[in-house]
């Protein structure tokens, strides 16, 4: 893992500063995702939109993916070196890497689900979709408020009002 360097406190102050308000934004457009995924589990079984299952696809695409590696690239290493390289920081890290694989994971399957929904107009099984889309939207949920809660309240200047 990459540690900022000390030495240049300005602009680490400046980069995890813009990094915050990076993930700030991620987290938001997260949260709003799972928004779309809560209302199609609630529109099961025969209230399909078509098109929200297809969008919603195509979200949980490589966007989820993109925002996995930011935390891990920029927010993460912070976050260690803002914790002293603890053992602690590291398992949290850790662990929060293994809620990522997770997320991919179940984000591919339900791409394949919405698709065949947004394809067919019915899902294949919809309680088992709404298993799935629930399952989902929960986990990243707690996921995001784990990180706000944890890791970017740390990082956090200070005055920094979480939203």
């Amino acid at each position: 893992m990459t540690a900022p360097d000390d030495t240049q406190t300005g602009w680490q102050d400046v980069a995890v500063r813009d990094a915050v308000a990076i993930m700030r934004h991620a987290h938001a457009a997260e949260l709003a995702l799972c928004d779309r995924l809560e209302e199609i589990a609630d529109s099961l079984p025969n209230g399909l939109d078509r098109r929200n299952c297809l969008l919603t696809a195509r979200a949980l695409g490589p966007t989820m993916a993109k925002i996995h590696r930011f935390e891990e690239r920029r927010i993460f290493p912070y976050f260690c070196v803002r914790l002293g390289n603890s053992a602690e920081a590291d398992k949290t890290v850790e662990r929060l890497k293994n809620e990522h694989l997770e997320d991919e994971g179940s984000a591919a399957e339900l791409r394949d689900a919405l698709r065949f929904a947004a394809r067919h107009g019915v899902a294949d099984n919809p309680e088992m979709l709404g298993f799935m889309l629930r399952g989902y939207f929960g986990a990243v949920r707690r996921h995001v408020a784990f990180e706000r809660d944890h890791v970017i309240a740390l990082l956090a200047p200070p005055g920094y009002i979480s939203t």
